[in-house]
């Protein structure tokens, strides 16, 4: 017999970046891709390293005050400058950096994705709560095919993750309490500060997330709700 749905949880709630979309290996395509269409070289793989690697930083002078409400698009934009800048990468139009700033619009999920969300779509409401602003997250979810019932997170809060108005914004968007909704995602700290504010959680193993040297969340650390290694493995476990 199948198992039966959850009944605790109403609404799934997902991080996109890593979780739901391989955002490593779809920037480095695209940068690589840009690259031979404007006869430019460079280390594509390290190039979107250190991009993502500024994504964290960026935020936290958001979090802390040091900076008004920006949104990702922006940020990912002045990051984008900045390493243009590092890796020598001269001459391009203001329309093709924003181009190249778009790459983040146009990730491709991984493989288990689709078809697990759209199990899971038949019991739950399924929603991001994730750093991206609205329109990044409409476009990607256009392009790739991701069944969402709503886009909410961080621009809608005003608040980037780990900070609490970021996860309990979205649960009162979706008019529901903290403890019926379940975070996926494939980051530890993600899901334990949505843990702290009363939400479920499941974590979905990604490792190989950031190349194939990981070492950060390539498996939970803390005791989690469900521990899988897909989207099609968690329906399993919630009966959808």
């Amino acid at each position: 017999m199948p198992a039966m749905s959850d009944s605790r949880f109403k609404a799934l709630t997902f991080d996109v970046f890593g979780t739901v979309v391989d955002w490593r290996t779809s920037v480095v395509a695209e940068l690589t891709s840009f690259g031979e269409r404007h006869a430019l070289e460079a280390d594509w793989a390290a190039f979107a390293d250190s991009w993502r690697g500024l994504y964290q930083p960026a935020m936290t002078r958001v979090r802390n005050g040091e900076r008004d409400w920006t949104i990702l698009d922006d940020l990912h934009r002045e990051s984008l400058e900045t390493l243009l800048e590092q890796f020598n990468i001269v001459g391009l139009l203001a329309e093709q950096i924003d181009h190249l700033n778009r790459a983040w619009h146009r990730l491709d999920p991984w493989s288990d994705v689709l078809p697990g969300m759209t199990r899971l779509k038949r019991e739950f409401i399924l929603a991001t709560l994730s750093n991206g602003n609205v329109a990044l997250l409409v476009n990607m979810a256009k392009r790739a095919g991701l069944p969402w019932d709503a886009i909410l997170g961080a621009e809608l809060t005003r608040t980037y993750k780990r900070l609490p108005e970021a996860y309990l914004g979205t649960a009162r968007f979706l008019g529901l309490e903290p403890t019926q909704c379940l975070m996926v995602a494939a980051h530890n700290d993600d899901l334990v500060a949505a843990s702290k504010l009363g939400f479920g959680t499941a974590f979905v193993a990604r490792p190989t997330e950031y190349g194939p040297s990981q070492t950060q969340d390539v498996k939970a650390q803390h005791k989690f709700n469900y521990v899988v290694d897909s989207f099609e493995e968690l329906a399993d476990m919630l009966g959808a």
